[in-house]
């Protein structure tokens, strides 16, 4: 019914008009030209088709949040590979965007625990990918396609065995290099001080307080921590706590409730303001919400104004770069940016790759090498505009940095690269054989347009 609707949408788009999905909600960043054309009815395909324990896999429809994925796993004992931060992220979304947490330093990215998936194509027609079947190239292509070869309608995925309770280790450090080479071992051995570790990311405060939080999947029962509904904050909770437990259902969410951070900005992280803050409005999707506000009216601008204060440049970007490079760009943002706190998440390629996989660059539009750790840093703030700088000068200083330090960035908010560095970084020749076999008569945006014209 889900793929009938949404085929329908599609005949129903004029044939001179760019298709799009009709959704009212998203978890980008970056604007977008207003379009009046219909868009993609994907109403439908938001449920989980199936979970197999048998075989540790699930068929979900390609707009099914990963909130309503983790609720039909978790009575199995089973869960995504990977489960992205926020709730509302779909899992069609991840895949042809890009997602990360704290298992990819064992488990890669959202992609690479697909098995096969069905997708739209520029074409009108539905195709099955497969890692060496006869859409294999559209399979190793559509990952960081942002939409511009297709849409996932359906995708099977497999899952892993997980425990009820996650017990959590912050491991405090006063430099960042020895932070650095500390994750580097965790992420590469899988252990630490002789203990198995499940689940790893960091949090970076300032330049001399980051700590890298150790989970570790555990059965025996005990007292749980739970930040959702109470006053404490889990983040803040890293600094004031050596150990910590969680229901496994809490860790997958844990970072949910305050957007990371970012709930400080509407005074969610104020007792005062939260002892009567709803429980139901504690979550990313709400914040969302108050942040499409803030876009239509220029609200944060206008306070900020009225203080006598500039106005201010959205710094929303999650970046990569090799481990080894992780500590000298820190050093460099947190003296060029004032942005703090700052996420890290190690990542490697998961393995072994899917059969068929390109032994030097598995993903060739979002280029990472095979046994090598990279290292997702994210930040989500605002910095105040200089007078006479360029648009954008904060976010071009840093999209200018990664490069130097061979990374990349996803690309959910803003980018301003040139066509060439776009091409470069993004697999710009592969993306266009594809453009041509999937989408011959550019139904769909480009890349380019897409992630950095923002049409």
């Amino acid at each position: 019914m889900g793929v009938e609707q949404l085929l329908s949408s599609y005949r129903a788009i004029p044939a001179d008009a760019t298709v799009r999905l009709a959704k009212k909600t998203s978890n980008l960043f970056r604007k977008r030209a207003a379009s009046n054309a219909p868009g993609l009815d994907v109403s439908g395909l938001a449920r989980v088709i199936s979970v197999n324990p048998q075989d540790g896999t699930a068929d979900v429809a390609g707009m099914t949040t990963y909130e309503d994925l983790v609720d039909a796993t978790l009575p199995y004992g089973l869960a995504p590979l990977v489960v992205p931060q926020l709730k509302t992220i779909t899992l069609g979304g991840a895949v042809t965007g890009l997602g990360i947490e704290s298992t990819s330093f064992r488990s890669g990215l959202p992609h690479e625990s697909v098995l096969e998936m069905d997708i739209l194509t520029g074409s009108g027609d539905i195709v099955t990918a497969t890692p060496d079947g006869e859409n294999a190239e559209l399979y190793w292509g559509f990952p960081n396609s942002y939409g511009t070869l297709g849409y996932a309608t359906r995708l099977k995925i497999r899952l892993e065995p997980v425990l009820p309770y996650v017990a959590l280790r912050h491991v405090r450090f006063d430099d960042l290099d020895t932070m650095q080479a500390a994750m580097d071992r965790i992420a590469t051995d899988r252990e630490y001080d002789g203990i198995a570790v499940h689940y790893l990311d960091g949090v970076v405060f300032s330049e001399t307080e980051s700590y890298l939080t150790l989970g570790v999947q555990t059965a025996q029962e005990g007292p749980v921590s739970e930040y959702h509904s109470g006053s404490e904050i889990y983040y803040r909770s890293i600094q004031q706590k050596t150990t910590d437990r969680l229901t496994i259902h809490d860790y997958l969410w844990r970072w949910d409730t305050d957007w990371f951070w970012c709930s400080r900005a509407f005074g969610t992280q104020n007792p005062k303001i939260r002892r009567f803050w709803p429980t139901k409005y504690r979550r990313s999707s709400f914040y969302w919400k108050l942040i499409g506000l803030d876009q239509k009216y220029d609200i944060a601008d206008r306070l900020e104004a009225r203080k006598g204060n500039p106005p201010r440049e959205r710094v929303v970007q999650d970046i990569e770069v090799p481990i080894e490079n992780t500590a000298a760009f820190l050093h460099w943002f947190l003296d060029e940016i004032p942005i703090e706190p700052l996420w890290l998440c190690p990542l490697r390629l998961r393995e072994p790759a899917p059969p068929g996989a390109d032994a030097a660059r598995p993903w060739p539009l979002y280029p990472l090498e095979p046994k090598k750790t990279y290292v997702n840093v994210g930040f989500w703030s605002s910095v105040p505009i200089v007078p006479g700088a360029p648009d954008g000068a904060a976010n071009r200083a840093i999209e200018k940095k990664v490069t130097d330090f061979g990374g990349h960035k996803s690309l959910y908010s803003e980018a301003f690269y040139t066509e060439d560095e776009f091409a470069a970084l993004y697999g710009g020749a592969k993306f266009e054989e594809l453009k041509k076999r999937y989408d011959p008569d550019s139904r769909l945006l480009d890349m380019y347009s897409k992630a950095v014209q923002r049409k």
